[in-house]
């Protein structure tokens, strides 16, 4: 093995020895250089990320102010952009996809709980990025929910409380102050689609219960009339029943012949076999009070009705009753247009699909106004 130093003399290191230490720095010169520049180049990609952030945050809280002038809205929506990076749809002021959120949105007597829309191909004006004028939606999708939690506040002077009955109606059950005292109030509710920006509501089925003694249906087919449980107590008291057919309009209404009334009027046996009879109960449920109480003015009062309460539940009409019930209302006017799709009821409340398109916001919304005078 051979020995030389830098002199070209005796005592030196290895020859291979040193290559290798020569070799050894320079790869961690080398490595040392890389992972500065690695960090550079993170760093520069953080501060542009970062950069790219806060200009989307900006720029969602622009449109948000924009949109809460455009559709005078008494709190501002919440705006999500999608897309990364946000800063080249700037510079060509064009944005994908957004997201919009608008809680609380007045909607005639009730209040949305909740508006949210997807806007798609979102065209931008103004000196981008510092300065957001305005802007065109092209097309828009999204949903509507009345919920029955805001319905049951709402409307609650009333105390009624809706639920879901089935897809397209809902039930409604609760109370409501009729001549002094609170009635339980009973009702279906057909949910439906009125024009291209209304829901329209179709009530039926309306009742009063008077406890557990009578029953109020308005309408020219309705009446006051005897609950199972109040008529079942009648046919087993035949000084009520006898009072009952004495009335001349009951044969009419209870469907008993007259022959019938009259034997039965005359005979003990002949009044029990009739009220024995599988449908005599039956037939006491389709008198109307109202026509008893003309020939027999204390006869509701033996019944256990209130001859006051009755003249009260009179004059209720199914007007009355169906205006404390009615969930009609109307999308609010916006720009562009924004369409009811289809309408379901659900376990929480009311859902309407929603879309469109053709939508400004902005300064933009004021342009198109005034080019369209």
């Amino acid at each position: 093995m051979s020995w030389t130093d830098p002199d070209g003399e005796g005592g030196g290191q290895p020859s291979g020895r040193r290559g290798r230490g020569r070799r050894r720095t320079r790869r961690i010169k080398k490595l040392r250089r890389l992972v500065k520049a690695g960090i550079a180049v993170t760093v520069v990609l953080a501060f542009l990320v970062l950069g790219d952030r806060f200009a989307v945050l900006f720029a969602e809280r622009e449109t948000e102010d924009q949109l809460q002038k455009s559709l005078h809205l008494e709190a501002a929506p919440q705006v999500e952009i999608d897309g990364f990076p946000f800063l080249t749809q700037v510079m060509d002021k064009r944005i994908g996809t957004a997201h919009v959120t608008v809680p609380d949105l007045a909607a005639d007597r009730v209040s949305l709980a909740r508006v949210h829309a997807t806007a798609h191909d979102v065209r931008l004006d103004g000196e981008l990025p510092s300065h957001l004028k305005g802007g065109t939606v092209h097309s828009v999708d999204g949903d509507v929910l009345l919920s029955f939690e805001d319905l049951d506040r709402e409307l609650g002077a009333s105390q009624v409380r809706f639920s879901k009955l089935g897809p397209g109606a809902i039930k409604a059950d609760g109370q409501v102050p009729v001549g002094g005292q609170r009635l339980g109030l009973h009702a279906e509710v057909r949910i439906g689609r009125s024009g291209d920006r209304g829901v329209s509501t179709d009530i039926s089925r309306m009742r009063l219960d008077i406890g557990d003694v009578a029953v109020f249906r308005p309408g020219r087919n309705g009446g006051l009339r005897l609950t199972p449980k109040a008529a079942h107590a009648v046919a087993e008291q035949r000084d009520k029943v006898r009072a009952m057919l004495a009335v001349p309009v009951i044969a009419e209404r209870a469907g008993i012949g007259r022959s019938q009334i009259r034997e039965a009027l005359r005979s003990e046996s002949a009044l029990g076999r009739l009220t024995g009879t599988p449908g005599f109960v039956a037939k006491l449920m389709k008198i109307n009070l109202f026509d008893v109480v003309a020939d027999q003015p204390d006869l509701p009062a033996k019944l256990g009705v209130d001859p006051g309460l009755m003249g009260a539940v009179r004059g209720v009409t199914e007007p009355q009753l169906a205006d404390q019930l009615d969930l009609s209302f109307e999308l609010p006017r916006t720009p562009g247009d924004i369409r009811v799709r289809r309408i379901t009821v659900e376990r929480d409340g009311i859902r309407v699909r929603l879309s469109g398109g053709a939508l400004p916001f902005g300064d933009t919304t004021k342009a198109r106004a005034a080019g369209g005078r």
